[in-house]
């Protein structure tokens, strides 16, 4: 241990360990320059700007540059098919020659997607869901029911669709919506040929109200009246109206009851 000591104060321990330090030093020194000089550090070629170009311009100015590239495609709804929406390295990197540009760009054909349930749905809701599933509302129309602004049908290209059908993403569809108006209107009454207190009793049944009551011709029995028109009048387009609707009728005196009937021959005997 003594002699260990003592060589380590020797002029031959220090030049050892002075060389071993420098050879280190060295070393380090020769790889930091040659890994330079290998990797070019400082010098490359910058990127192009390629976002918003076509695909094919983008591609052409890669080649011509000495770059390669790979090519991924998503679907973006309101830009152009075909143009390039994302680039790696960005604009203005510098890299170098034969470097990988990797590109996003549009797909020029939409994906498929999934009708959803637009059933029992309001207008608003509609409007959120279609828009989370990637579709688009187009016009809206209006249909007699009794829930107002609900989801009644749905149409893409005029044919009503169901749910789970598919559709391109971005599409546009119709809603047909309830309007409301269905729980506030009856049937119509045929009131025709009817004498005036059954038709009286009619109207007030259906939830209408009594309107005017035109007199035609002579009256002579106020009790015994026909209606023989109505209006408004049950007819093939309009078979509703709203509740509380005042129906006017014109009526005409009825035929006697008290008129004596024509009485029957006895059949004669044959002999």
């Amino acid at each position: 241990m003594r002699n260990f000591w003592t060589y380590l104060k020797t002029k031959d321990f220090r030049f050892h360990i002075l060389g071993a330090i420098g050879t280190v030093v060295a070393v380090i020194f020769i790889a930091y320059l040659s890994l330079g000089y290998y990797t070019r550090h400082g010098d490359g070629i910058p990127v192009p700007q390629l976002k918003g170009l076509t695909v094919e311009r983008a591609t052409a100015m890669l080649e011509e540059q000495g770059f390669q590239y790979k090519i991924d495609s998503v679907y973006v709804q309101d830009q152009p098919p075909g143009t390039i929406l994302e680039q790696d390295p960005d604009a203005g990197t510098k890299v170098k020659e034969n470097r990988t540009i990797y590109l996003t760009m549009v797909t020029t054909q939409a994906p498929p997607v999934n009708l959803p349930d637009l059933e029992q749905s309001t207008y608003r809701e509609a409007v959120a869901i279609l828009s989370n599933t990637g579709l688009k509302v187009g016009d809206t129309t209006y249909r007699s029911d009794i829930a107002r602004d609900r989801v009644l049908e749905v149409r893409f290209g005029g044919q009503v669709i169901k749910t789970g059908q598919k559709l391109p993403k971005g599409s546009v569809v119709d809603l047909v919506l309830g309007d409301g108006a269905g729980a506030n209107e009856v049937d119509i009454p045929d009131l025709l040929n009817q004498d005036l207190d059954a038709a009286r009793f009619a109207i007030r049944g259906a939830g209408l109200s009594i309107g005017n009551i035109t007199y035609e011709g002579s009256i002579t029995d106020s009790t015994n009246l026909v209606v023989v028109r109505q209006f408004p009048m049950r007819t093939d387009s309009t078979a509703k109206t709203s509740i509380g609707t005042r129906v006017n009728l014109t009526v005409t005196q009825g035929k006697s009851t008290n008129e004596p009937q024509p009485q029957q021959q006895p059949e004669q005997q044959q002999p």
